[in-house]
């Protein structure tokens, strides 16, 4: 009961009114009890009234305060009453667009006739697993909760989806079961496809069922004509794995009739839409219009609804339910029967009475359309269409209908096809959804009409209501337990509540004898009518008190239902019950052909519900032994069939925990967000809202925790009240002395409740007590303020009239001065003006007189231009007029010229044909002709000699050139062989004009040989004779072509493979000599290289390392065949100077030769400027620097083998020029690649299809054949001399220059023959053209009459274009080889000027070395390349001999420094036992042995491993074949994360890259490949294993990135190895090309990169919420708590509670700076942490922003201003760990903007600065953060409305053309940034590295 204080002056109210149920009014008096007036002002109007108040009860309802307008649920208010919940409603539809609201457990969804953009799956996931209480409303928010409660409890659920026609419903429902299909699916990869499968069946009953259960009516397009109850199936793990579907009473009577406005089911309209399609024309479909069955309505199409489309959609969820097409057509074919049967037409046969008797037309075609589609005979089907069978005891008889009974009948039986069908259909789903296994638990979504009535209600709203009436109470039982438990829980005292209870309106319907009972009796009867049950019910029922009779009519009676006193009319009531279809037109359909149909309506009345009986053999025949009405009597009735299924329902409701979702239709005019209140509040009422108000209203509907109501309530507390400790304690002090009454709260273990009106009478205390507080500090603060400047005030004044006085006798005196100076200067200025304004309208006048004469002018200027215009127009009209006649005149002269003058060349041509059939006429043009080739071919011989001998002449001046500067031979070359490119060209022209020159000519001569004609028989003939002579030698010459060219393809394929295998025979000798003998000289120089080191170390410290020493044992070792020599060559060019280089390092030291150290000095600095020149040189080419190596190591081979043997020969000469010999190889592959290059082209002018015009000149093909031969012999003859050249070493050059003059000739010959071959076949096709028209006469019919002609024109045409091609390919040839001979020799000449230089260095250091000796005259006399051998095998043999000794003294030194160290480690630990540090004493001079010793230690406790350079190791690990398994496991399987931060960082990667190169060094490739592929798969079976653990996937992802990069620092690539150090570039891989596992790892980095974000994410989802919008790190500003209940018991006791904000903030903090400190322990590079955190920070906002988006609650001042301070604690986080730079400030946008617009001015004049700082987020989020933005206080204002819709429209034109901006309202949580791992090389030596004892890796040997 509310107080009676609160009815006070200024008290705002809600008063009704009859067109807006309800209005806001101001009470402008105290009401008093007793008072039974109340004066009122209505606030829109401001009109005062008078109300009547007769009891206290009847008082007009409060107002909420300001505060409480909004809020998410309804029963958080403080006044819980109609007006209440009606206005609450209409502010979040209407005003902010919200159509959601809780109304306890009730989600109440208002349709808002308009697509919103909140059905996304980025708000399915947002809801998904959070407490949707902290949520805004939505149907997912009521989906998660029965998700939730399910997972959690393995309880059953249930949501409720009511409402009437319109309201949504279905719409709802459907998100609903979306939500179930996203969540509940796709749990584990292995099952995925098959879930998926399913949650497609789910999702594709929808259209299916609309489609034959939906139809248009007047208030919904898309009203589903049905109830369904949908069960969803889950497993264990939450998976749907099946679901079923259950009907409850179809619309029968839409198939045979409609209202106007509506429209049949869905499915007809689909199928006539389709009728032009060729798969249904079988069908028989027309318009719509055309079918009775969809014309009623007068409404066939639906706004927006393309019913083809809508048909495709259908069809396709059939297809995914799996229907098979047949069946589909059969179904088709049963909904086109349907409308033809409609169709039929019944007529009265003849007669006068009353009880005509129908008749069909035998014709009818709609009769015969529904025969031949259901399969059924058509004589039967017109009978029992208008007769029925009734039977007696002994017979049957046969009673025709009349017009009436047979449409009855008709409409029936199509009513009855089209149930069982859907009846079928809804079979076949349950089917395809049917559960494989057993399920754990379900949710079922009730898809039910709400509460209906209308101006006449039948049968079907009969039904609808008594099943809402089970449904009200099912709900009221579900409200008042859950109350009940609420209160239990709390342990507070309460009393029952009276609650409506309408179970004797359901025993008025359901109960013995009611109304149902009395319907099943009378439709037993067999005159049974609708007026006798009416009767009945009259007799009855009348004293029920929920039965009532209408005054006015005798056929219908009123049921007082739970929302509205409903009155039914009977007409039809027993005719819907009974469902009846006449015997005989079932077994028609029985006896059907379609094996379908047949099966379709079989008797069901046996067993046949067991599922796999063959429902068709079940067949009742009637008359045979059955008393008369068995069949009726058995027939269940449709009143009995839904009351059984609708227990069964209640029965599976009650089992299951309910969720409610009351949907309403705000207007009737489908209005988009428009709020009628009026049929608001009738649904309000209808669907149970109300009633849940009501009975939280009996209730304590308001809960406060105690720590919320101190905190919202502590300024109403005494200062004495406070307990700090004992919250509870201080309000009960508090609420005694504000509340008098003890009954108007309670106080519970958690909670204080307060009844109706408390929280409002408490906020209007806090209030009052705050505005009280205010006026008494403005009181003092203003009194103070006033005194001080009265005091002030006074104080001036008399100062100030003290200074007035005298200031004012002063200005009296001055005034009278100024007064006469003022009269003075009046008069000079009023002459002044005068003057002015006279002057003034003298200039405006004349400026006036000036612009009116202009005008004037201009007009008349005009006027003269358009004339003149007007006459140039007429001008050109007239002479274009006088051209067209002219030009008309001129082409009828021409064309009586072009008649005359062609009458005379008839006559012409006539005397020129006589004439030309002359024999002497055709003898002279042929000899002419003749003449005129042998001529031509006679001045092309003359041309090529002249040619030939211009070649002679100048080869012979180009090797004279080259004799004579031999350095620059290489640029008189190039230039010699452009000018003859030149040359060349400059012939083709010239030649090309002279064989234009003569075509000309041979053109005249055809032309004149056409003039002559004679003797065409003889010449015919002859030509006949000679055509079949040259066919036999075609065919002859064909055959021997063919012989040749087989003959010659083997002997070349046969040369070819001997030569091919010799030489592969010969460089495999080589080459396995030469490995041989480098693998030797390696070792024993590695060795000499160790002892050097060991011993330079013992006698000077500062001894400089030999690095470079060991680059020929490891670069030398590599084979040579299919590698890439790229790096290798660049090291060989430099090992063949480290000789020299150490030779002087080593007489520095020891050498005998000490007396040459400084020749040897210089030598040495020249030759390292040469090498220099030569590595710089040698980049410019791979495969030179290939070449090179392999000619080098082959000579090297030779030496090494020489002085292995011991058999040096000194005074042998030296026949090889190195440089020449690395040339002529070079172009021997070369040739050898031209050769096979023109073998290919060889072979594709072999196999190109020739026509028959190619064969038209035998001599010339074999003329070319002969010449092909012939260049055959020529090539393989140079190829031969270049053979030996190369063999013997000489003439290299020479013979290349002769080859390149020779082709340059051979191009110029074939130029020519090609020319000599077009013009031949030219003049030939062109004279048998000519000779076969002058043998017909001059005749072209007769000419041409078998098409001779068309195929020697055609023949012609392809000669020519043959030659043409074979030219061009000729010529393009040509001009490749000479480019690449041109690039050949230039780079043969680079080669053999490097070469030449660098054998002249050595050759003069050799001989400088030697001058010395006793040899000396012997030394001079010796070439340069033997002094080169000599001095290469002496350096060969004395580094060897001196490795041997080296090593021996490298082991006896390592012996003596391992007892040094046992002997130091010894005393150390004495030292320690004693007291004493280990590091004070006992040091060697050098501190080796306190190093080795300080190793020692920290390797045993299984520390970092250290650096040893005092040896110098390979950068290998060895490794046995058999111990792979044994390395990946130790190394990649069991190692632990707290092992692994003990070592250097990504160690593993390090070791395993170590033992990669031993598969190198060894040149295993099976190993190498092994190896990887073991890492890879350990790697991820590891991270698979471990996925939760963020620990395990850094460390394997910074291990993988760390290999990647060594793979890519020592892969030999020079863009690689720009920072690496000499020792790490000799360590780099030798045989392997590893970029395709490079792209596999990188690979691998990206999906352990992506799993590390996954986990990530999983551990700080929980945090981020209560960390960055729940945490309150500014105290004493806190927002206004959420009292809205909790609508469900998802939330346990059982449970463990969530972390409190303060926490959430704490462990997120620590959380990202345990994983930054933890990424940069194991080495992560910088770049891909600040990718990472990026990542991470882009999350964290991205949820935060979406939870922010859905929560009212967070959308205040003081809420903007504390997330702005997380944020700015997390900003300084990223500075604090040098993150701010990575990206997450700039991630950070959205959510710190948000916060900003929480915080922002809201006015009008802010609109444009809002709209600039609200840059990163979307229209559709800034709108959102608006209308939910709630004021903690009352002195806050809200957000006007006409203030958003400003701001909606100034960002909407701001951003019309930004495309770059989101429109989403939710931030896509998934979005993943490209990810890239920059290449990062090591520092680190791999010589460097050591193996710590706790990795376990004994069995690996360093090298």
């Amino acid at each position: 009961m509310i107080s009676d204080e609160l009815y006070c002056t200024g008290a705002r109210v809600w008063i009704p009114d009859p067109n807006e149920v309800w209005i806001a009014a101001t009470l402008s008096e105290k009401w008093t009890p007793g008072q039974t007036t109340l004066s009122i002002e209505i606030e829109d109007s401001l009109q005062a009234r008078q109300i009547k108040v007769p009891t206290r009860e009847k008082l007009p309802p409060l107002r909420n305060p300001d505060i409480l307008i909004g809020e998410n649920d309804l029963t958080s208010m403080s006044y819980l009453n109609e007006p209440e919940v009606l206005y609450n409603l209409q502010v979040r539809f209407a005003d902010r667009n919200c159509i959601y609201t809780y109304c306890g457990i009730v989600l109440v969804a208002i349709n808002p006739y308009d697509d919103l953009p909140i059905y996304g799956n980025e708000i399915v996931q947002a809801y998904n697993g959070q407490d949707s209480n902290n949520l805004d409303p939505h149907i997912y928010a009521v989906a998660e909760e029965a998700f939730k409660q399910m997972s959690r409890f393995e309880q059953n659920q249930s949501i409720i989806v009511s409402g009437e026609s319109g309201a949504g419903k279905t719409v709802s429902a459907k998100y609903a079961m979306r939500y179930f299909a996203i969540v509940g699916g796709s749990s584990h990869d292995e099952t995925q496809k098959e879930i998926s499968l399913v949650e497609k069946k789910v999702l594709a009953s929808n259209p299916i069922m609309e489609a034959i259960g939906n139809a248009k009516t007047t208030r919904n397009d898309n009203s589903s004509r049905f109830g369904k109850y949908i069960e969803i199936d889950f497993k264990k793990d939450l998976t749907i794995i099946g679901a079923q579907m259950r009907t409850y009473l179809l619309e029968k009577s839409r198939v045979v009739f409609q209202a106007p406005e509506e429209r049949n089911y869905h499915i007809f309209y689909q199928l006539c839409a389709m009728r032009e399609d060729e798969e249904f024309s079988h069908l028989g479909l027309q318009c719509p219009e055309e079918f009775t069955y969809l014309s009623h309505g007068e409404c066939t199409e639906i706004d927006g609804v393309d019913d083809m489309v809508e048909f495709e959609a259908t069809k396709k969820a059939l297809d995914i339910l799996g229907l098979n097409k047949v069946t589909q057509q059969e179904m088709f074919k049963i909904f086109a029967a349907v409308l033809h049967l409609g169709n039929v037409s019944l007529t009265e046969r003849t007669g006068d009475s009353s009880k005509i008797p129908a008749r069909i037309n035998s014709t009818d075609p709609a009769l015969k359309s529904f025969c031949t589609l259901l399969g059924i005979d058509e004589d039967q089907t017109n009978k029992w269409l208008c007769n029925r069978q009734i039977q007696t005891v002994g017979e049957t008889l046969t009673k025709p209908l009349t017009v009436a009974q047979a449409s009855f009948s008709r409409d029936a039986l199509a009513k009855h096809i089209y149930a069982e069908l859907f009846q079928y259909i809804v079979t076949q789903i349950n089917k395809s959804l049917a559960c494989r296994e057993k399920s754990q638990s379900f949710i079922g979504v009730l898809d039910i009409y709400g509460f209906e009535t209308f101006e006449i209600n039948s049968f079907e709203q009969f039904c609808i209501n008594y099943a809402n009436e089970k449904l009200q109470q099912q709900f009221n039982l579900h409200v008042f337990k859950l109350e009940q438990e609420e209160y239990v829980k709390e342990q507070i005292e309460w009393s029952m509540i009276d609650f409506y209870d309408n179970q004797p309106c359901i025993d008025l319907i359901e109960a013995k004898l009611g109304i149902l009972d009395l319907l099943d009796e009378e439709c037993k009867v067999p005159n049974g009518s609708d007026a006798n049950w009416c009767t009945k019910m009259y007799e009855r029922l009348t004293k029920h008190k929920h039965f009532g009779k209408p005054k006015t009519s005798r056929t219908a009676f009123i049921i007082d239902h739970f929302a509205d006193k409903v009155q039914y009319e009977t007409d039809g009531f027993l005719d819907k019950n009974r469902d009846a279809v006449l015997e005989t037109q079932l077994k028609i359909l029985r006896a059907s052909t379609s094996e379908f149909v047949a099966d379709l309506f079989v008797d069901k009345s046996g067993a046949s519900d067991t599922s796999g009986a063959k429902k068709k053999t079940v067949q009742v025949r009637a008359g045979q032994k059955q008393p008369k009405g068995m069949s009726k009597a058995s027939k269940q009735t449709v009143g009995s069939q839904f009351r059984e299924s609708l227990r069964s329902l209640m029965t599976t409701l009650f089992s299951t925990t309910p969720h409610y979702v009351r949907c309403i239709k705000p207007n009737d005019e489908k209005a988009a967000f428009t709020f009628d209140p009026t049929r608001a509040v009738q649904q309000l009422r209808a669907c149970g809202v109300l009633e849940t108000i009501r009975i939280s209203a009996a209730g304590y509907p308001s809960r406060w925790t105690y720590p919320e109501f101190y905190q919202r309530y502590r300024v109403l507390c005494k200062f004495k009240q406070i307990q700090r400790n004992d919250m509870r304690q201080t309000c009960e002090k508090v609420l005694n002395g504000l509340i008098n009454d003890p009954d108007k709260y309670q106080f519970g273990k958690t909670k204080i409740f307060f009844r109706a009106g408390q929280v409002a009478y408490l906020e209007k205390l806090r209030s009052d007590k705050l505005q009280a507080c205010g006026i008494m500090i403005q009181k003092h603060v203003k009194g103070w303020i006033y005194k001080k400047k009265y005091l002030a005030i006074r104080k001036s004044t008399l100062l100030l009239q003290m200074y007035a006085r005298g200031y004012l006798a002063r200005k009296h005196a001055q005034f009278l001065r100024e007064t006469r100076a003022a009269i003075r200067i009046q008069k000079i200025y009023r002459g002044f003006c005068s003057r002015k304004s006279y002057y003034r309208h003298r200039k405006a006048v004349i400026t006036i007189q000036a612009l009116a004469r202009g005008i004037l002018a201009r007009k008349r200027y005009a006027e003269l231009l358009r004339n003149v215009k007007a006459v140039v127009i007429q001008k050109h009209v007239r002479r274009w007029l006088q051209v067209k006649k002219y030009r008309m005149v001129l082409k009828g002269i021409v064309l009586i010229q072009s008649h005359f003058r062609r009458r005379k060349a008839r006559l012409l041509f006539k005397m020129l044909k006589i004439e030309a059939k002359s024999v002497d006429h055709i003898k002279k043009v042929n000899k002419g002709l003749e003449n005129k080739i042998i001529e031509l071919q006679q001045k092309i011989e003359d041309m090529k000699k002249v040619q030939k001998d211009f070649d002679n002449d100048r080869s012979k001046l180009e090797n004279s050139q080259k004799e004579l500067e031999r350095l620059k031979g290489s640029e008189e070359h190039l230039r010699s062989a452009s000018n003859k490119i030149t040359e060349l060209e400059e012939i083709i022209a010239r030649l090309e004009a002279e064989l234009e020159k003569e075509r000309a000519e041979k053109q005249d001569l055809i032309s004149e040989k056409s003039l002559l004609a004679s003797n065409a028989h003889e010449k015919q003939q002859e030509q006949d004779e000679t055509d079949k002579s040259q066919k036999e030698q075609i065919l002859k010459l064909e055959e021997e072509m063919a012989e040749m060219k087989s003959k010659m393809q083997a002997e070349m394929n046969l040369r070819l493979d001997q030569e091919r295998k010799q030489v592969i025979q010969e460089m495999a000798v080589e080459r396995e000599h030469h490995q041989r003998l480098v693998k030797d000289h390696g070792r024993l120089q590695q060795r000499m290289e160790n002892l050097l080191e060991e011993r330079n170390a013992k006698i000077s410290g500062h001894a400089r390392h030999p690095s470079d020493v060991s680059s020929v044992s490891i670069d030398s070792s590599v084979p040579d065949s299919g590698i890439n020599f790229s790096d290798e060559v660049r090291h060989n060019n430099e090992s063949d100077f480290d000789s020299l280089r150490r030779r002087k390092k080593f007489e520095n030291t020891e050498s005998p030769l000490v007396t040459e150290s400084q020749t040897v000095n210089k030598t040495g600095d020249e030759t390292e400027k040469g090498a220099a020149e030569i590595a710089g040189s040698e980049d410019t080419k791979a495969e030179d620097r290939e070449t090179i190596a392999d000619d080098r190591s082959t000579i090297l081979g030779g030496e090494t083998s020489e002085t292995r043997d011991g058999d040096v020969d000194d005074s042998k000469p030296a026949n090889l020029d190195l440089g020449m010999m690395l040339k002529l190889q070079t172009r021997v592959r070369d040739l050898e690649k031209e050769r096979n290059q023109l073998l290919k082209e060889k072979e594709n002018v072999d196999r190109r299809p020739r026509s028959e015009s190619q064969y038209s000149d035998v001599a010339a093909d074999h003329q070319k054949l002969i010449e092909l031969e012939m260049e055959n012999a020529r090539l393989k003859e140079s190829l031969e001399r270049l053979q030996k050249a190369v063999a013997l070493g000489q003439g290299g050059n020479e013979e290349i220059t002769n080859q390149f003059t020779a082709l340059n000739e051979e191009l110029s010959r074939r130029r020519e023959e090609c020319i000599q071959l077009k013009s031949l076949l030219a003049s030939r096709t062109k004279d048998s053209i000519e000779t076969a028209k002058e043998s017909y006469g001059g005749n072209a019919e007769i000419l041409n009459e078998d098409g001779e002609l068309a195929s020697a024109y055609q023949t012609l045409k392809d000669v020519n274009r043959v030659l043409q091609r074979d030219l061009e390919l000729e010529k393009s040839g040509y001009k490749r080889k000479e480019l690449e001979l041109r690039a050949t020799i230039e780079e043969l000449k680079k080669d053999n000027n490097r070469q030449q230089d660098l054998i002249g260095q050595m050759s003069q250091a050799v001989s400088q070395s030697a001058a010395s000796s006793d040899d000396a005259p012997q030394n001079l006399s010796m070439s340069p390349e033997q002094a080169m051998q000599n001095a290469l095998q002496f350096e060969i043999q004395r580094l060897m001999s001196e490795n041997l000794d080296m090593r021996e003294k490298c082991d006896q030194l390592e012996d003596k420094v391992r007892k040094l160290k046992k002997a130091v480690k010894i005393y150390s630990n004495r030292l320690k036992e004693h007291g004493v540090s280990g590091n004070s004493e006992g040091v060697s001079s050098k501190g080796k042995p306190e190093e080795g010793l300080e190793e020692d230690e920290e390797e045993e406790m299984g520390g970092k491993i250290k650096y040893q350079p005092t040896k110098n190791y390979m950068g290998m690990l060895e490794y046995k074949k058999e111990e792979e398994a044994a390395l990946v496991k130790q190394l990649v399987t069991d190692l632990k994360p707290r092992v692994a931060i003990t070592l250097i960082p990504t160690l593993p990667a390090y070791i395993l890259f170590m033992c990669l190169r031993h598969t190198d060094h060894l040149n295993e490739d099976s190993r190498c490949k092994t190896l990887l592929t073991n890492v890879i798969n350990g790697i991820k079976k590891v991270s698979k294993a471990h996925q939760d653990d963020i620990e395990t996937l850094i460390l394997w992802l910074s291990n993988t990135c760390r290999f990647l990069h060594l793979l890519k620092q020592y892969s030999g690539e020079k863009s690689f190895q720009v920072e690496n150090t000499e020792l790490q570039n000799n360590h780099c891989l030798r045989n392997f090309d590893l970029s395709e596992y490079r792209a596999i790892l990188n690979d691998l980095a990206v999906w352990l990169y992506q799993g590390v974000v996954k986990t990530a994410k999983e551990h700080i989802h929980p945090l981020i919420v209560g960390a960055l919008l729940e945490y309150e790190g500014i105290q004493g500003l806190s927002s206004k708590p959420s009292m809205s209940r909790q609508r469900s018991s998802s939330h346990s006791d059982t449970l463990e509670a969530p972390s409190t904000p303060e926490h959430c903030f704490e462990n997120l903090i620590k959380t990202l700076s345990s994983w930054v400190n933890l990424m940069r322990t194991h080495g992560f590079d910088t770049l891909v942490v600040n990718q990472l955190f990026k990542q991470l920070f882009y999350f964290i906002v991205a949820t935060a922003a979406n939870n922010l988006l859905l929560r009212k609650d967070m959308c205040n001042w003081s809420k903007g201003m504390q997330i702005r301070y997380n944020l700015s604690n997390l900003e300084q986080w990223l500075r604090d760990n040098r993150l701010h730079e990575c990206g997450a400030v700039e991630a950070m946008e959205p959510l710190i903007q948000a916060s900003q617009l929480l915080q922002a001015r809201k006015t009008a004049e802010d609109v444009d600065s809002i709209c600039e700082m609200c840059s990163q987020l979307s229209v559709a989020q800034i709108i959102k953060i608006l209308n939910l933005y709630t004021p903690v206080d009352e002195y806050e204002e809200r957000v006007p409305i006409s203030f958003i819709r400003k701001i909606q429209q100034t960002l909407k034109e701001k951003r019309k053309s930004d495309s770059s901006n989101p429109q989403a309202l939710l931030i896509d949580t998934k979005q993943f940034f490209p990810v890239m791992f920059p290449f990062c090389p090591s520092s680190i030596g791999l010589e460097s590295i050591d193996i710590p004892s706790v990795l376990k890796l004994g069995f690996l040997v360093r090298l």
